[in-house]
C-alpha cells in the first residue's frame, strides 16, 4: 500500500509539472511556410532607376549548386511559387535559367516568375528556358518615353522593349504582368490606352516606398524623397485606372512587410525593421524565418495567392515536325 501510494503521489507531482511547464509555456506558435518567395539572385542592374530600394551594394551571386541547395530547402518548408527578382536577373541570364528549369524539373514548383527591365531578354533565351516559367513581370512606370528616362528606366526605348517583350511572352506560352511604380513624376497619366493595347494578365500598381539605408537618404545609392506621394494621391491614380480589371493596388502599409524576400546570399531581408537573418543555406528555412517580420495579413490582403501557373492553352504552339 505504502509503494502504491508513493508511486501515485510522484506520478501526480510529474503530470502536475507538465502541465505548468506547457501553461508557461503558452501555445506554440505555427511555423512559417513561405508559401511565395523572392529570391533576389543578384543586387546589379544596367539601369538606374531613382526609387530603386534593393541597390548594388554588392556583387555577389551565389555558385549554382548552392543556389539549388537553397531552394530545395525552400521546396521542403513548403514553397510553392518562386519569383527571381534582382537588381536585374538577366544579368545572369545562364544562371537564371537553369535555376528556373530546376524549379519545375526537380522541385515541381507551382509558378516560377521573373521581375525584369526587359532588356536583356532575348527571344533566343525564351526558346530555351521560356518553357519553365509560368510569368514574366516587366517594370514599366511610363509610357512617355521622357518620363522613363527622367526615373532613369531605360534610355528611351523602353515602351518598344516591354511591348515586344508582351508579344514574345504570348508566343512561348508565359503569362505576361506589367509592375508600375506610381510616383510623383507618372502620377498624372493617364495609362488607359497602353495597358489596353498590352493586355497584361496583371497590373501591379505600387506606391513609391521608402526603405531605411536603401533609397532614404544622401547616403544611399538613391534617394527617393524626390519621387515620393501622398496615400490620397496613390488612391486617386488607383481609382483613376479603376475600370481596368487587370489592376492590383499596392500601398505602402499593404507592401512594406508583405513579401518573404531572399537576398544574393539567401538571407531573408528585413527591409527597413531590421538586419537580415543569417543564410538559410547555414541556418535551414525554419529558423531563419523565426528571425524575419513576414505581415502574412497582408500577404493575404494583397492577394499574394492567385492565378500563378500557366495553363494548358498558354502553352506554346509545338511544331508538328518536331514531334515523333
Amino acid at each position: 500500500m505504502y509503494f502504491a501510494a508513493l508511486f501515485v503521489a510522484i506520478y501526480t507531482i510529474i503530470i502536475g509539472l507538465y502541465v505548468l511547464y506547457h501553461l508557461a509555456a503558452g501555445p506554440r506558435s505555427k511555423p512559417k511556410i513561405p508559401i511565395s518567395v523572392n529570391y533576389h539572385l543578384t543586387r546589379q542592374c544596367n539601369y538606374s532607376c531613382g526609387f530603386c530600394f534593393h541597390t548594388a551594394t554588392s556583387s555577389h551571386v551565389e555558385p549554382l549548386a548552392r543556389a539549388k541547395e537553397g531552394l530545395a530547402l525552400l521546396k521542403r518548408a513548403g514553397m510553392k511559387k518562386l519569383n527571381f527578382a534582382g537588381g536585374e536577373p538577366f544579368l545572369e541570364a545562364e544562371f537564371l535559367g537553369e535555376l528556373a528549369k530546376y524549379c519545375k524539373d526537380v522541385l515541381n514548383l507551382e509558378s516560377v516568375s521573373v521581375v525584369t527591365n526587359g532588356s536583356k531578354v532575348t527571344d533566343e533565351w525564351l526558346s530555351k528556358y521560356g518553357q519553365y516559367l509560368d510569368i514574366m513581370a516587366v517594370s514599366c512606370d511610363s509610357f512617355n518615353e521622357q518620363t522613363n528616362t527622367s526615373i532613369g528606366r531605360g534610355k528611351g526605348a523602353h515602351v518598344k522593349t516591354v511591348t515586344a517583350l508582351s508579344k514574345l511572352c504570348s508566343k512561348h506560352g508565359i503569362k505576361f504582368k506589367l509592375n508600375t511604380v506610381v510616383n510623383r513624376y507618372n502620377i498624372d497619366e493617364d495609362m488607359h490606352g497602353p495597358i489596353r493595347e498590352i493586355a497584361p494578365f496583371r497590373w501591379k500598381c505600387f506606391q513609391v516606398l521608402i526603405v531605411a539605408g536603401e533609397n532614404d537618404s544622401a547616403a544611399t545609392r538613391t534617394n527617393a524623397h524626390r519621387f515620393t506621394i501622398t496615400p490620397d494621391e496613390f488612391r486617386a491614380f488607383c481609382d483613376a485606372h479603376s475600370d481596368l480589371e487587370c489592376m492590383v493596388p499596392e500601398p505602402n502599409d499593404v507592401m512594406r512587410s508583405s513579401y518573404l524576400l531572399l537576398d544574393e546570399y539567401m538571407r531573408f531581408l528585413n527591409k527597413g525593421v531590421g538586419e537580415p537573418t543569417r543564410s538559410i543555406l547555414e541556418i535551414g528555412v525554419e529558423a531563419a524565418l523565426k528571425d524575419v517580420f513576414w505581415d502574412e495579413e497582408g500577404f493575404e490582403k494583397r492577394g499574394g495567392v492567385y492565378d500563378w501557373t500557366r495553363s494548358a492553352e498558354h502553352e506554346p504552339q509545338i511544331d508538328p515536325r518536331l514531334e515523333f
